[in-house]
């Protein structure tokens, strides 16, 4: 169990070179040399008995238990900066730039309305809005905060609050179905045209859920395309069977332009999220924008939109 002064300092550390991704700089930013960093986190992790950081010789990035530590030192570094910060008459109020990324989709039927409260809150900030269906790095894009929609977070690198759930289905337009008939099980998708999703990794395969285990069911298709919006489009026009989001054909099942079908078999639940970078002091318009997110989406509006 971490408790002393030294174990403070190796956790103030840990924050720092996690935060810069580099030995060197965080060191530098501890005030302390790259050698006594290096012992630090060597020694926090032989009495952890985990390892908390991938050392490469061009990355630097966290493990499992890093992020889960990392989420505690970030914690104790923050207060040591806002202490300072405070000391020196710095004030955290919102302000400045923020760059935020989005899926194309979500950020059109979902985002307008929080910014919108963000922006009346915080009058001395300015957003930019980057959409892109394709994951984006944070640093070399200048982004500060992220919402990614995923099964999974992949990069350790980044901190995440979780916003809302969803899950995946399968749908199509009731014209499509009229002419090509309704799958009755998974297995019936390989004779029907499936829209396929060319972003994801296996963009030829459909992962479901049934009678307790797991399954994948190849699909076939003569349409592909990058964009979940493209995708949906498709679907309504009647060219085949696609699996999207709840969140983006929510009104169009109520509404009766696209048909949900498998219904019995599980689908991929998703997790939306809002990603930023670790920082030593979280920025303001950082910390308000994600904290507005994080209670906007507390019940997700197309539930019952």
């Amino acid at each position: 169990m971490l408790a002393s002064t030294d174990d403070v300092q190796s956790l103030l550390i840990f924050a720092r070179v996690v935060e810069a991704k580099s030995f060197t700089v965080g060191a530098r930013r501890a005030g302390v040399s790259k050698s006594v960093a290096s012992a630090r986190i060597a020694a926090l992790e032989e009495r952890l008995g985990a390892r908390l950081l991938h050392r490469t010789t061009r990355r630097l990035t966290l493990t499992t238990d890093g992020l889960t530590l990392y989420q505690h030192a970030a914690q104790l570094a923050q207060a040591a900066d806002a202490a300072a910060a405070t000391a020196a008459g710095v004030s955290p109020e919102p302000r400045g730039v923020l760059r935020v990324n989005a899926p194309v989709v979500f950020a059109q039927l979902y985002l307008v309305q929080p910014l919108a409260v963000f922006l009346e809150q915080h009058p001395r900030v300015r957003v930019e809005l980057l959409l892109s269906d394709r994951m984006v790095d944070l640093v070399e894009d200048g982004i500060d905060v992220a919402i990614r929609i995923s099964a999974r977070l992949r990069d350790s690198s980044l901190v995440g609050r979780k916003l809302a759930e969803d899950r995946t289905l399968v749908c199509a337009a009731p014209a499509y179905l009229a002419r090509r008939g309704t799958p009755g099980s998974p297995s019936e998708l390989i004779h029907h045209d499936c829209l396929r999703y060319s972003l994801l990794e296996a963009a030829d395969e459909w992962r479901f859920r049934g009678e307790g285990k797991s399954f994948s069911v190849p699909v076939e298709g003569r349409f592909h395309a990058q964009s979940g919006s493209v995708l949906r489009e498709a679907a309504l026009a009647g060219m085949g069977l696609c699996v999207l989001p709840s969140f983006m054909v929510a009104s169009d099942l109520r509404e009766g332009r696209l048909v949900q079908v498998l219904e019995p078999y599980s689908f991929i639940r998703i997790a939306i999220q809002a990603l930023y970078m670790p920082a030593r002091t979280l920025p303001g318009n950082v910390r308000a924008f994600v904290d507005l997110l994080s209670a906007h989406f507390r019940t997700p509006p197309w539930l019952g939109a």
